[in-house]
């Protein structure tokens, strides 16, 4: 017995405890890297989702809140020109109801002349050549210098205006009193007698002399609203021209005459009797301030603001920061003639963030950068469409839906969200720090138990390795004696079978050796006369094959047959994938009537071989049979295949259709692929069949399914049938023939005989397949009238 080393205490470099260690100690380690750095990168993730996450909900929150506010702040506004609408309609019914009910307007106008005749008379100014009202009544009137005679009196037709029109004193004072605030209210009479009357009392034509020279000898429509009035008259004459589905029109802002204000004024047209011409006007007067309250009270957040504009870009209300801080420039208007208006447009806003914001968009919620000493502030800006309405701006009415903005800093609005932000930080950063720390306590623990559980765990393998090294010289007795119940103690077990079994074999060697020799030989005779066996059944079973494929041609129509056919001709292929096909065509003839079939049996070979020739053997005998009614012929072939397909327990069944010909016309019945039909002229037609039949052999009776249809065949028409290994026929890329490719071919044929189109569309086939390998059978049936 040879001396072989023993493990001790120590750990060698090339030991396998040093090895065992090196190994699972730094798997271990390998292990506690990549898991604590996955946990690591994992919190990172984690941390960066969660403030991606909160940010979005966050912001998304704030600009819905923005949207709403936007949205009530709207609300408000419309609410505002509602109310003025209500009471300027209010007036206009009354001043409408005089016009409608002329007696009724002569009778009230006679009777304020009465009661009130401050209200319905005027004394003539010299100085100004206008005539107007003494202070006292409710309201004040004013009559221009070409309105009055020669005597300095209002004209007959004008004086009945101006007592007609003392109704608004009735009116007005109330609507004034009540209701939203209002500036004035008025009656302005029809162009060719304009005048004015106004609620309150004002000095009325003295404060348009002082603003507005030569007003006086000016048409007063033309010269204050141009545009206005003739717009109406585009109403009145075609009710659809209105930009908007109601009459109250607004003017853009504008300087008020009596008050200095900037105002926007609100006019409902007046109509005559017959709608065909305007009568006049009522309208309220409010100032910008009443709009300019509910915007210039917009607080979102610590420093947003908000602001009105029109569609084109003239900001109408904005507070004096707000004004600042969008960079607005203010100038007027004021050409000389008519009403003065305030011009602040965005569009020339010194913020180009501001002026190139797309007005027409609603509900846009925009981020801008807006200049502030120097840096670059981010903004959220919010625009929201008012209610539209008719606005007049010095020309023709249009339609106008003035916009609500808000302007908010970001950094105000996502506060919370930054918030939010640094506190996920902050928390992801203490696990950091903590998964760092537990990760090296881990290291420290693994290091001490590799140690630890080397030695035990490399006792047996030591004990195994001494072993092999005895058996290696030829020690066969050697055993191992490993008392643990793992995997190195069935391992010890396992050597010492194999100790015993090499021990035994060595002895016994050369009986084995014998026997084995001897169950060789017995096996390679047994194998040489299988081998005989199989070359004959290969013969036996190659000559039935071609027997089979000889008896399909040998059914198929000749080509002696198909040219006794007088009226056509006919010229078939069929070429089978294997040794027997299970394509089908057949040629009966039962005097003038012809019956062409073609069918394909599902799959190909000797079964599907054998099927086709049941078709063929019952369609012939059905032929002989007399029947060939289309419908009928299709059930009782079904019926006949469907009982021996029972029989024979096959799952193969066939496409199959006929096509009848009797006196230039086809007969189309069953169902199989497309029909292919080449006119004369060269068009080409293709007849679907799969509302004409079911697959043969499917179900025992078929006629619910069974129809025909009539093709009208005419000389130089042509027929084309065919199966699917045509125009499923594969390139070497894989691409199919395909139906349109048949088409084409077939049209490029067209007009020559029958023959000459099978060999032309073959030839195509053939040069489209190339050097691919024909999975399928392929027939091909050409049919062409003389």
């Amino acid at each position: 017995m040879m001396p072989f080393n023993r493990a001790t205490n120590g750990v060698s470099r090339r030991s396998f405890r040093a090895k065992f260690i090196l190994v699972v100690g730094g798997a271990v380690l390998f292990d506690l890297f990549v898991t604590g750095g996955l946990a690591l990168w994992n919190v990172q993730r984690l941390s960066r989702d969660a403030t991606a996450q909160v940010g979005e909900g966050l912001e998304a929150a704030n600009e819905d809140y923005i949207r709403s506010y936007a949205e009530t702040t709207a609300g408000r506004v419309n609410l505002l020109l509602n109310q003025v609408h209500s009471d300027v309609g209010t007036l206009a019914g009354v001043l409408q109801a005089q016009i409608d009910h002329p007696e009724r307007e002569t009778q009230i106008g006679e009777a304020l002349a009465r009661s009130a005749p401050g209200a319905v008379t005027v004394s003539y100014n010299a100085e100004g050549g206008w005539a107007q009202n003494l202070p006292g009544p409710s309201s004040v009137v004013s009559v221009w210098g070409y309105l009055l005679g020669s005597n300095r009196v209002p004209l007959p037709e004008v004086q009945r205006d101006i007592e007609n029109s003392a109704v608004v004193d009735l009116v007005a004072p109330s609507l004034l009193a009540n209701g939203l605030s209002k500036l004035q209210m008025y009656y302005i009479g029809p162009k060719e007698r304009p005048i004015f009357r106004t609620s309150p009392y004002t000095d009325q034509a003295q404060t348009f002399d002082r603003l507005y020279p030569g007003h006086n000898q000016a048409e007063f429509w033309p010269f204050f609203f141009p545009g206005l009035y003739e717009s109406w008259e585009q109403w009145a004459a075609d009710p659809t021209t209105r930009p908007i589905e109601n009459d109250i029109t607004q003017t853009a802002p504008y300087t008020d005459a009596i008050t200095g204000k900037l105002i926007v004024s609100f006019f409902q047209p007046l109509w005559s009797r017959g709608r065909d011409r305007v009568a006049g006007a009522a309208g309220a007067d409010i100032t910008l301030d009443q709009l300019a309250e509910i915007v210039e009270n917009v607080r979102v957040a610590a420093n947003g603001f908000g602001f009105l504009t029109m569609s084109d870009g003239n900001v109408v209300a904005i507070n004096p920061v707000g004004e600042k801080v969008i960079g607005l420039q203010t100038s007027s208007d004021a050409n000389g003639q008519g009403v003065t208006g305030l011009n602040r447009s965005l569009r020339r806003s010194a913020q180009p963030a501001i002026a190139k914001l797309p007005l027409e968009q609603d509900g846009l919620l925009q981020h801008v950068l807006l200049e502030e000493n120097g840096e670059k502030v981010p903004y959220l800006v919010m625009l929201k469409q008012l209610q539209p309405a008719n606005l007049w701006a010095s020309g023709p009415v249009r339609r106008e839906s003035m916009l609500l903005g808000i302007v908010v800093p970001e950094r105000e609005i996502y506060a919370s969200l930054f918030a939010a932000q640094a506190g996920i930080n902050k928390a992801a950063n203490r696990i950091l720090i903590y998964q760092v720390l537990a990760l090296l306590i881990s290291l420290l623990f693994v290091t001490a138990a590799v140690f630890a559980i080397s030695g035990r765990i490399t006792s047996g393998l030591s004990a195994l390795s001494d072993a092999a090294k005895r058996i290696q010289l030829k020690d066969y007795s050697v055993r191992v004696n490993i008392p643990t119940r793992d995997e190195v103690g069935e391992a010890g077990n396992a050597f010492n079978r194999m100790a015993e079994q090499i021990s035994y074999h060595t002895e016994n060697l050369e009986q084995l050796v014998q026997d084995r020799t001897k169950e060789i030989e017995e096996a390679n005779l047994q194998i040489s006369g299988l081998n005989e066996q199989l070359r004959s059944e290969n013969v036996r079973l190659g000559a039935e094959l071609d027997i089979a494929r000889q008896i399909q041609m040998m059914v198929l129509p000749r080509a002696s047959e198909l040219e006794e056919i007088a009226d056509l001709e006919i010229a078939a292929y069929m070429r089978p994938a294997d040794e027997v096909g299970g394509d089908y065509y057949d040629v009966l003839r039962d005097g003038e009537r012809l019956k062409i079939g073609i069918g394909d049996v599902t799959g190909h070979g000797l079964e599907s071989g054998v099927l086709m020739l049941m078709v063929q053997s019952v369609a012939r005998a059905l032929q002989e049979s007399g029947e060939m009614d289309p419908s009928q012929f299709l059930n009782r072939l079904n019926r006949a295949i469907y009982k021996n397909i029972v029989r024979t327990s096959t799952d193969k069944h066939l496409s199959l259709a006929f096509l009848d010909y009797q006196a230039g016309q086809l007969t189309l019945s069953g169902q199989h692929e497309e029909v292919i039909m080449v006119r004369a002229a060269g068009a080409v037609e293709r007849i679907d069949t799969i509302d004409l039949g079911l697959p043969i052999g499917l179900e025992s009776d078929i006629s619910a399914f069974v129809a025909t249809h009539e093709i009208p065949f005419a000389r130089g028409d042509m027929a084309i049938l065919y199966t699917d290994g045509v125009t499923e026929a594969e390139s070497c890329s894989r691409e199919l023939f395909g139906i349109e490719r048949l088409c084409a071919s077939a049209r490029r044929l067209s007009g020559r005989s029958a023959e000459e189109v099978k060999t032309g569309i073959l030839d195509d086939l053939v040069a489209h397949i190339g050097t691919q390998k024909i999975h399928d059978d392929i027939t091909l049936v050409v049919m062409r009238h003389r």
